[in-house]
């Protein structure tokens, strides 16, 4: 609820505090008085867009202020926490406007964005008038209307959900579409390279054991000759055969050399066995040294194939291994494609019966929902003399999106026969207001706490009608808070509270002001509506009618 509101240096305004009450509470005054910089300085305070030059000439800059008390589940709560900003059940907003442009917002004497203030305003007031186009004039915001109505919560949600899911399925199937289709484009690549790497099935570290298996092969075939010379030189019919005959000619004098040869024959002993390992050896050598001559022409034929392959795909020789391997992964995810294509499919389909299903609840509430909102609303235009006009809810096919897939709009035929068509093209003036006034009846039934602001929505209507239409704002005010900018003297009479806007010229200086009402000075207010600038005794006693009701 709007508590108070403290303006200062906005426009014509010098100074004004206000403090507004429950109920319905009515703001009446001549045509300029004000009565609009009033609603001006509000939204300027709530972050709306609205006059550019707002700071009263000759001020440095202008300031306005606004309270709200909060009950305990208030929405705003919520956007106060969000933010980062202090909480409590009293909301102060307060923000500056200089006169060179620059505005500062603060909410519980916090900084904050103009952008906080437009969140939080949107739980704080409502405003409606014959040019709101924001609120139940704006086709694009019936649906929203029409859910609240019937309390669509649970089904929107539902809804919303299916969407995501059956988005998050159809990104899927695409991502893996345009997978397979890149695939697809280098398949004749993949099983050519496949089969290379199938038949050539090269390892990690082998182009190094190869290289150097090749060099020891060359290298053996120069080497070899000179090898196996020697191997004879030092065998029987060489040096292990002299060796082997000296010993035996020693051995067969020692006993008459004296001792003498022991010597000798030990080291000559020590020798054979140093030319038998020596020729073991030389034997194994040339075992190592003994290969086909096919295996040096294979062992080079595989390292240069190695290596051609390694060149042919840019990667390391030691690579090739894993490079392979992801081809073989890529060729199987394309000859698995279809089957995973096949899941992705059917994921999107039961996700589309999912997502249909939701929307089609969401649509079925809609139109129970619209049948009621159809009978609420003309049940509330019979005591606004509009008994012959029809109201219609309108649902229609619209594009699939989170929210479902109806197209909602509000329709009036305003006499019988006539045709039907938007709000604010069939109505006039005065049929547009009642409209209104009746729909937002509706709207609110059942609600409370809520501030909902009319500006001059009785326009056009007099009589027993302005009577009608301001029973109705008593009726929308119980249990809420409602302003009322009226130029009517019969909605201006079933006002709770009533404040009068002035304008005064002091000193050559144009000012506004808002003065509060007690019971006599009503009387003269409401006479003032009835009869104009002259208030005769005739036009007090009807006053005084209107407020006895």
């Amino acid at each position: 609820m709007l508590r108070g509101l403290d303006i200062s240096n906005m426009l014509i305004i010098d100074r004004l505090e206000l403090e507004f009450q429950p109920g319905l509470n009515v703001l009446t005054g001549e045509t300029g008085a004000g009565k609009s910089i009033l609603l001006d300085a509000l939204g300027f305070v709530l972050g709306w867009r609205g006059r550019a030059e707002l700071v009263r000439q000759g001020a440095a800059q202008g300031e306005v202020t606004a309270v709200f008390d909060l009950t305990e589940h208030h929405p705003a709560l919520a956007i106060l926490q969000e933010a980062g900003l202090p909480v409590s059940d009293e909301l102060i907003l307060r923000r500056v406007n200089t006169a060179d442009g620059r505005k500062t917002a603060w909410v519980n004497d916090r900084r904050c964005s103009g952008e906080v203030l437009r969140n939080l305003s949107e739980t704080l007031i409502e405003l409606h008038g014959q040019h709101d186009d924001r609120g139940l004039l704006n086709p694009r915001g019936h649906r929203a209307i029409l859910d609240e109505f019937a309390q669509n919560d649970a089904a929107r949600a539902a809804t919303r959900a299916a969407w995501r899911t059956m988005g998050q399925a159809r990104k899927a199937l695409a991502e893996a579409e345009a997978q397979m289709a890149a695939i697809r484009d280098e398949e004749e690549f993949l099983r050519h390279a496949v089969a290379e790497f199938d038949d050539l099935t090269p390892q990690p570290g082998e182009e190094a054991t190869l290289d150097t298996n090749r060099r020891m092969m060359q290298g053996a075939e120069r080497i070899r000759e000179d090898v196996q010379r020697a191997f004879q030189v030092l065998g029987n019919d060489g040096a292990e055969g002299a060796l082997g005959d000296a010993i035996s000619w020693l051995d067969g004098v020692a006993e008459s050399a004296e001792g003498q040869l022991d010597a000798p024959l030990a080291a000559l002993a020590r020798a054979l066995n140093a030319l038998d390992e020596a020729s073991d050896g030389i034997v194994r050598a040339l075992e190592g040294m003994s290969f086909d001559a096919s295996d040096l022409e294979n062992t080079e034929e595989r390292l240069f194939a190695i290596r051609a392959l390694a060149r042919k795909h840019d990667v390391g020789a030691d690579e090739l291994a894993v490079f392979g391997d992801n081809l073989r992964a890529k060729l199987s995810a394309l000859d698995a494609g279809d089957a995973d294509l096949g899941r992705l499919r059917d994921a999107v389909r039961d996700a589309q019966a999912g997502y249909d299903a939701a929307a089609d609840r969401l649509h079925a509430a809609r139109q129970k929902a619209a049948r009621a909102l159809d009978k609420a609303v003309m049940g509330e235009l019979a005591p606004l003399k509009m008994e012959r006009a029809v109201f219609t809810t309108q649902i229609g096919a619209g594009e699939p999106g989170p929210d479902g897939r109806d197209e909602v709009a509000f329709s009036v035929a305003t006499n019988p026969g006539a045709p039907a068509g938007a709000l604010n093209k069939i109505a006039s003036g005065g049929e547009l207001s009642r409209f209104l006034l009746a729909l937002k009846v509706c709207l609110t039934r059942g609600q409370s706490g809520l501030t909902i602001i009319f500006d001059e929505i009785d326009r056009g209507v007099g009589g027993a009608t302005a009577d009608a239409v301001g029973r109705r704002l008593a009726t929308l005010a119980d249990g809420a808070q409602v302003l009322v900018v009226t130029h009517s003297p019969q909605v201006a009479a079933l006002g709770a509270h009533h404040w009068r806007v002035e304008k005064r010229v002091n000193k050559g200086m144009t000012t506004s002001t808002v003065v509060p009402l007690a019971p006599a000075e009503r009387v003269d207010e409401i006479a003032r509506m009835l009869a104009g600038d002259t208030i005769t005794d005739q036009a007090r006693g009807a006053a005084r009618a209107l407020l006895t009701g």
